[in-house]
């Protein structure tokens, strides 16, 4: 069935959950289409992730809400818009009780284009002109950022300004027209630097999306409806925002999975041989190449990378390692996986052997095959086909933004480092006879302090990207973990951990609140990584020997269950807290005396820095 033929029959408001496999495929016109059939559905709030977007700018907007709301969609997230009046960008912004910010929206954008500036700029002009009101409007949005910052816990999205010819060719002399593009590129270097002064701010640079031949504008559209971007550029821009969305659900892709023959290099490896693949040189075998660069490059920004592919182990290690012109080695992998098992199944293994969910996982194949099947059995992994001519394998595999993030920290560039030590762990479990001993010889330590500044995004990003052992799986971004930070009310306490085969970095965070003489739990996250290593058990015990000695009296904590942390729903039941009452916001509340107390397991070694104060 596709997307129109359900749409028609009226099954989507109920299963919502379809629309994301529906629009699989559909083409720009199409994808546009059914954005406006899905804007327009009654959807209950219970069937998707819901994303809060406001929405206000300079310019007519309408064809953005229905390209948000399939972008959306492709994530299999739900759009609730707040749609700002045309022009009101400033009063909006401005104004704390504008609907807007009454909107408390997750993402808030305002879409800018070339008018902000040339409306002001008198006529005739040259480019000083021009500089001039570039400064002042600056200046207000840089205030603007600040307001916005101290009245909202969501992200501000701005975006650098088109400079569209008619505008620069209005200037008959080069070096007149090339002063201008001067200026106005110093401009918006200067725009884009705004996230460094502030951290709830995200600027999106439309340079890059223009240069892949999308109009900047429709002329009589922008002069008839003051529509100063076109539609597909509208489109392309709500792309981007899809992408933000996704990571702010916390549905940001962690691995990689390639497939070889065909995908990686050119060939079949069983016929051509570890050195007779395609891997540069040739004509297809450049196209490899480049896609090797682009995965190698991804890799190394704390993209895990493997492999599953139908081959025999040995050769493929043999063509990772020997072949002199191949661009990824095998150390550039955390799992090679190469036999001749159904690809889905291995893809199960992979997710068990890394601890994490198959809904982490992008996959790439060229087999069209290999690909229904995997989209088949694991719906959760996004599989992406890369039929045909190699030199368009990157643009496939970039097209998404799967890995994006609002911020890399230091624990995004050693993961490839972290996993390989967790699969060490794997297998120095493999020599023990009960998981005590192992556990014992493991040598777990573990530093529980308040989290420094440095380690703020750090914890925002768990808030943002765990789903399994997330008790409450409320999103953060970095300006409210800082606001929570410097809250006298509030306690952010980052878990560190570490054992005998390295360091785990920052794994996990409770967020804390004092009120009278009670602690709030408000939620707990820990990093699947260090899944049943006694890790959270050492963490709330100490936490709950440190509220009674400091005179609380009790301590209450949270569950909201998702679809993802299942597994930590009794967390708080296994350790002496009692189940409260229900309560109307699908909430599972506990609370725990401070009488008997949980210990911590001794194969723990806890430092634990906190105070309750």
């Amino acid at each position: 069935m596709d997307f129109f033929a359900a749409y028609r029959d009226g099954l989507l408001a109920d299963a919502y959950h379809r629309v994301p496999a529906l629009l699989t495929g559909l083409d720009p016109a199409e994808l546009a289409r059914a954005g406006r059939l899905l804007a327009n559905l009654a959807v209950d709030d219970t069937q998707a992730t819901v994303v809060r977007v406001a929405i206000t700018g300079h310019g007519t907007l309408s064809p953005l809400v229905p390209s948000l709301t399939a972008e959306a969609a492709r994530h299999g997230l739900l759009l609730r818009p707040t749609v700002g009046d045309f022009g009101s960008y400033l009063t909006e912004l401005s104004d704390p009780d504008s609907e807007l910010y009454r909107a408390e929206a997750e993402i808030t954008l305002c879409v800018l284009d070339a008018g902000i500036i040339f409306d002001e700029v008198p006529v005739p002009w040259r480019p000083a002109d021009v500089r001039a009101v570039l400064d002042e409007k600056l200046a207000f949005l840089d205030k603007l950022a600040s307001i916005f910052e101290a009245n909202s816990k969501g992200t501000l999205v701005l975006n650098t300004l088109p400079l569209p010819h008619r505008l620069s060719a209005q200037l008959v002399d080069h070096q007149s027209r090339a002063e201008l593009g001067a200026l106005w590129r110093e401009a918006n270097a200067r725009l884009l630097r705004f996230g460094e002064q502030h951290p709830g701010v995200l600027v999106v640079d439309l340079d890059p999306l223009l240069a892949e031949g999308i109009p900047v504008e429709d002329p009589r559209m922008a002069v008839y409806a003051k529509m100063h971007l076109s539609t597909e550029l509208l489109a392309r821009y709500a792309r981007e925002i899809g992408h933000l969305a996704r990571n702010t659900a916390g549905r940001t892709k962690k691995c990689l999975v390639l497939d070889l023959d065909g995908t990686v290099w050119g060939g079949i490896l069983g016929e051509d041989g570890h050195d007779g693949v395609e891997v540069a040189e040739t004509h297809h075998g450049e196209a490899f190449r480049a896609f090797q660069r682009v995965v190698k490059q991804i890799g190394a920004q704390g993209v895990l990378l493997a492999v599953v592919s139908k081959n025999d182990l040995e050769p493929v290690r043999r063509a990772l390692t020997e072949n002199p012109q191949m661009t990824l080695s095998e150390n550039d992998f955390v799992r090679i996986i190469a036999n001749w098992q159904p690809k889905h199944d291995n893809l199960k293994q992979l997710a068990a052997d890394l601890n994490l969910g198959v809904d982490a996982f992008t996959f790439v194949d060229d087999s069209t095959l290999e690909c229904g099947l995997v989209r088949e059995e694991l719906p959760g992994v996004a599989v992406l086909p890369v039929t045909g001519d190699p030199a368009l394998h990157v643009g496939t595999l970039l097209a998404d933004g799967w890995f994006d993030v609002r911020e890399l920290t230091v624990e995004d560039r050693a993961r490839v480092d972290k996993y390989r030590e967790d699969l060490s762990r794997k297998d120095f479990l493999d020599n023990f006879d009960s998981i005590e001993q192992y556990l014992t010889e493991l040598g777990v330590r573990v530093r529980f302090a308040p989290a420094t500044e440095k380690e703020l995004p750090r914890v925002s990003q768990l808030s943002l990207r765990t789903n399994q052992f997330n008790l409450t799986t409320r999103r953060l971004q970095l300006p409210e973990v800082r606001e929570l930070a410097e809250d006298p009310a509030w306690h952010v306490l980052a878990i560190r951990s570490s054992d005998r085969f390295g360091d785990n970095g920052l794994v996990g965070v409770i967020f804390a609140r004092r009120e009278n003489d009670a602690l709030h739990l408000e939620n707990f996250i820990l990093s699947c990584r260090v899944f049943s290593r006694g890790i959270e058990q050492a963490c709330l015990s100490a936490l709950l020997h440190h509220a009674r000695e400091h005179g609380l009296t009790e301590v209450f904590g949270s569950y909201r269950p998702t679809a993802k942390n299942g597994k930590v729903a009794d967390f708080y039941r296994r350790y002496g807290f009692t189940t409260l009452p229900g309560s109307d916001d699908g909430v599972t509340r506990f609370r725990h005396d401070l009488g008997e107390l949980t210990e911590a397991p001794a194969h723990v070694d806890l430092d634990f820095g906190g105070t309750l104060q």
